[in-house]
C-alpha cells in the first residue's frame, strides 16, 4: 500500500528518521479496524432506528445550543 502525507507532515516526518513510520501507521489501521469492529459488533446488536438515531442527535443538538446559550448570556 501506498500512502500520500501533506508536506507538512513529510517535514516532520524527515525530522525524526529514528521513527519507524511504517509501524505506527500499521498500528494505527489495526486500532482503527478494531474501533470499527467494535461499532459493528454494538450496531449489530441495537435496535435504535435510524429514525430514532436522527431525533437523539437533534435532542441533543438543541441541549447543546441551549446550554452554550446559557453560556453567553
Amino acid at each position: 500500500m501506498t500512502l500520500s502525507v501533506p508536506k507538512e507532515l513529510k517535514v516532520v516526518m524527515n525530522k525524526h528518521l529514528e521513527i519507524n513510520w511504517s509501524e505506527v501507521a500499521r498500528q494505527a489501521f489495526k486500532e482503527k479496524a478494531s474501533q470499527i469492529e467494535l461499532l459493528d459488533a454494538i450496531v449489530s446488536k441495537s435496535k435504535l432506528t435510524e429514525q430514532d438515531a436522527l431525533e437523539l442527535g437533534k435532542k441533543i443538538k438543541s441541549a447543546m445550543w441551549k446550554k452554550q446559550y446559557k453560556e453567553l448570556v
